[in-house]
């Protein structure tokens, strides 16, 4: 047997252990594997999805330390020209947003949704207990459950508050590591891509049938903590074989970005949702927000063309889903904001407070929320924007106005503070 195709050939006598092993190592079994060896052994994977009524929640994760201030700009407060003398945006070039900000001009393609109301920022978001570490900042934020002994993430303790769905109810997309927000008993998948998610030595059809008679024969009567991961693998496989079989091709002339991952994952996304698979919560990442050094200008540059990237998938993904838009909530989180004051590389450092990014048919958009701390000496957090709005506030406002969740208690202990009005009830 060739050991990098891992193909089943009955003469070699493979075991059971060997043929998961192999599977694992092709991210066929992703998270599923990882629910099982962290956490515990209780699967019950739908054949169709469960009775979840809510909206898609799609977590799209800026990672490196996104500059809210340079995106929702505060144009009005004279503080941000004065701390932003080189990399600051000028008033002319922005959209306006009302109030005293405005929008980077590289967010060009969201302007309609923002202007149909299906567009919005919070700013001056934090973390409750801020840190400039990425490692700390990431890994609080996903946890979301400060002061307490939690080790779950916080999407996991959402899932945990619904009935079981299908193996797709929880997807990584676009990556085959699965983030520590959907750490913990419920099971999830990661894939790179739908088009790829295979098991590898199942090239076509007929190879598929092979593997799948093989791991049925090998894992009948074996107690679910054995053969679950196999029906699963098989079971997501099966379907993502059924979709890549054709084409996708975007509906309404939705144009995704070329040769971008945040694109592709997002396409990926949309298609999943219009295939009724199950899909409840999707987590895309987008890296390379880490802007210490040569963030650029309102036309062009690091910046720029990051933000111009996302908007362009963003507005893709919301033209590509049409009517099931209504359905679906995308909100951006990073681990933390930008300092104020621009470095002497035109450049930014770390932060705390942030602007998140809010689209989706059931956001009251249009508009900036949040409480503006000012930008004057005196109202900094050493050199920092003040986080006025703890960002579980506005995940748990998504979650029980769009994703029917009840009590944010076990999702978010200890968390209080009003909604925000940020979206509307389903």
């Amino acid at each position: 047997m060739d050991a990098s195709c891992l193909c089943p050939e009955p003469a070699t006598g493979l075991s059971r252990r060997t043929l998961l092993r192999g599977l694992a190592a092709t991210g066929a079994l992703g998270g599923v594997l990882t629910a099982v060896d962290g956490f515990n052994a209780q699967f019950a994977f739908a054949d169709s999805p469960a009775a979840y009524t809510g909206d898609v929640l799609v977590v799209l994760s800026l990672r490196g330390g996104f500059d809210g201030l340079n995106a929702i700009v505060p144009t009005g407060d004279p503080g941000y020209l004065q701390a932003r003398p080189t990399i600051g945006i000028q008033e002319r070039s922005l959209i306006p947003a009302g109030g005293i900000f405005g929008l980077h001009p590289a967010l060009q393609p969201l302007k309609k949704f923002w202007d149909a109301g299906t567009f919005g920022a919070v700013h001056a978001v934090g973390q409750d207990n801020p840190t400039r570490s990425h490692f700390q900042a990431m890994q609080e934020l996903e946890r979301a459950a400060p002061g307490s002994s939690l080790r779950t993430g916080w999407l996991d303790r959402t899932l945990g508050t619904r009935n079981r769905g299908s193996i797709f109810q929880a997807s990584q997309v676009g990556s085959s590591e699965v983030p520590l927000a959907l750490a913990g008993p419920t099971p999830e998948l990661a894939m790179t891509s739908v088009d790829s998610f295979a098991i590898s030595g199942a090239w076509d059809a007929t190879e598929r049938k092979r593997w799948t008679r093989a791991l049925t024969a090998m894992n009948a009567g074996a107690p679910s903590l054995v053969a679950a991961p196999a029906t699963a693998a098989l079971s997501a496989t099966a379907t993502t074989a059924r979709l890549a079989a054709t084409k996708y091709q975007p509906a309404n002339g939705a144009a995704y970005p070329k040769d971008s991952a945040v694109g592709n994952a997002l396409r990926d996304v949309a298609r999943m949702i219009k295939a009724d698979v199950g899909l409840q919560v999707a987590c895309v990442d987008e890296g390379d927000w880490d802007m210490h050094a040569g963030m650029g200008t309102a036309d062009a540059g690091w910046m720029h063309d990051h933000l111009n990237e996302v908007a362009l998938a963003l507005a893709a993904f919301a033209t590509d889903l049409g009517s099931r838009f209504g359905k679906v909530t995308v909100v951006t989180l990073s681990e933390f904001g930008r300092r104020v004051g621009e470095n002497g590389s035109g450049g930014v450092d770390h932060g705390h407070g942030n602007a998140v990014l809010l689209l989706g048919g059931g956001v009251n958009g249009g508009r900036v929320h949040g409480r503006w701390p000012g930008l004057a000496d005196a109202d900094l957090v050493d050199g920092d924007l003040a986080g006025t709005t703890d960002y579980r506030l506005v995940l748990g406002e998504i979650l029980q106005k769009r994703c029917g969740a009840g009590s944010l208690a076990q999702i978010f202990p200890g968390l209080s503070g009003s909604p925000l009005g940020l979206v509307k009830a389903a």
